[in-house]
């Protein structure tokens, strides 16, 4: 199957993964794994109307990971030759020669992998000329700095648009994969009032460009979001309730996958540990993963190992039903992959009856925040500390933005107190969530 666009088609991608499970099997290995990838795009950003960047990239590459019993060896090139196939081969097998014997380590069960792989609908070329996509790129920050005239200036705006085409397969017969694309438009600039200067800024990206924002939409948030930060002030430290706006609302549902992902479970290093089937979370809080949205940003057939992945529920009224786990994090605990090797998939939080306006009505007084800032999450202790921006909120409305503050609390706590989530749901990658309130965090300010 050719897909256009690309310097190799599928298979040829999947005739070098059966060159390089040939190889290493002649090299006495008993188990391998090959994912060859190419890829190509272009990123073009612009300043204040002229033009910074062009950059077009074309990549190339495949890694190898080969099994000597229980010892493992991974080697990787940028060159797709056979020649380069047999050195990445043998490289990774004198690595499995010497390295110690890990009783975990291996392929996928057979009986996991994916049978027929789903066609997603997830590679949507661009046929963006650089032409194009400078005007694309001009008329999103000319709609910026029109919002408003203390706008004073620019960091630009920035149009990209990305292809890329893999095959996976291993020794066990699998052997598939897809093309997908990913494009965006984004926007930053700088408003300026007494003295005081803001920057902010705003995105879209799909993999079907047809999906995205319109740059002069895309600008104009932008610089809505930015004017709206000016003449912030501190606030007295106290405990109030917070509502974590929808753009970064996705950082709590960050902190939770990396609480209940393979990695920290079998390291001891997660404050979910021993939590399955318990609640971790507030009874408001349903969430699932979908890995089959067609077009969606993380959806996927199967996961890097090959397993076929599967719609579930993960936070079920509050309560954790399953974890993030590889093949190898999976024997670590004594349990089965979920098919989340690579990462999560399509995280869908479910909302209730409320709209953003209707959500700060829900609060009355206390914080929105819409600014994070550094990355004070121990996620042994779960204890949470980052700077923030953000409005103050009286009586359901917004009354003026705050800034230099720092909110605080833990996160088991925090999403015990998750009290209500908005249906005004951004999509975040791989996360969709809206606004959420939480009950009560320690927010500190400097007067």
């Amino acid at each position: 199957m050719s897909v256009a666009g690309f310097n190799f088609s599928l298979e040829e991608l999947k005739q070098m993964n059966e060159t390089v499970i040939r190889m290493a099997s002649l090299q006495g290995a008993s188990a391998v794994e090959s994912e060859v990838s190419v890829g190509f795009g272009q990123d073009i950003s612009v300043r204040l109307d002229e033009v910074e960047t062009i950059e077009y990239t074309q990549d190339k590459g495949v890694n190898v990971t080969v099994y000597f019993g229980q010892q493992k060896g991974t080697a990787s090139s940028s060159d797709l030759s056979p020649q380069a196939l047999q050195d990445t081969v043998e490289a990774a097998c004198n690595i499995a020669r010497y390295t110690a014997s890990d009783e975990f380590c291996g392929l996928a069960q057979a009986e996991r992998l994916a049978k027929q792989p789903l066609d997603l609908a997830l590679h949507h070329p661009w046929h963006l000329s650089v032409e194009q996509a400078i005007a694309l790129a001009r008329e999103c920050e000319a709609a910026a700095l029109q919002v408003d005239k203390r706008i004073s200036n620019s960091e630009g705006a920035a149009v990209s648009t990305h292809q890329s085409l893999f095959a996976y397969a291993n020794s066990l017969g699998f052997n598939d994969g897809y093309a997908s694309s990913r494009h965006g438009i984004s926007c930053s600039v700088i408003a300026e009032y007494r003295k005081q200067m803001q920057r902010d800024y705003w995105y879209t990206t799909a993999r079907d460009a047809n999906a995205l924002l319109s740059p002069a939409q895309v600008g104009q948030i932008a610089g809505e979001r930015t004017v709206r930060r000016l003449n912030g002030r501190s606030i007295k430290t106290k405990q109030v309730p917070v509502i974590f706006e929808a753009p970064i609302a996705a950082s709590l549902i960050s902190h939770l996958v990396s609480a209940i992902s393979g990695g920290n479970l079998y390291r001891d290093s997660s404050f979910l540990k021993d939590t399955l089937h318990q609640s971790v979370m507030s009874p408001c809080v349903t969430i699932l993963e979908d890995p089959h949205i067609p077009g969606g940003l993380a959806s996927s057939p199967f996961d890097y190992e090959g397993v076929e992945t599967q719609p579930r529920t993960l936070i079920d009224q509050g309560v954790l039903q399953g974890y993030m786990l590889s093949s190898y994090s999976a024997r670590k605990l004594g349990m089965q992959t979920t098919g989340n090797a690579g990462g999560n998939h399509n995280l869908i939080v479910q909302s209730q009856d409320y709209d953003f306006e209707g959500l700060l009505q829900l609060m009355g007084t206390g914080l929105l925040v819409t600014e994070l800032l550094g990355q004070g999450v121990n996620m042994v202790t779960g204890d949470y500390s980052r700077g923030a921006a953000g409005f103050w909120v009286e009586n359901g409305k917004i009354a003026y933005p705050v800034e230099e503050i720092t909110i605080a609390g833990n996160l088991s706590t925090m999403f015990k107190q998750i009290v209500a989530i908005a249906n005004d749901a951004l999509i975040s990658g791989s996360k969709q969530i809206g606004s959420v309130l939480i009950e009560q965090m320690t927010v500190a300010g400097n007067q």
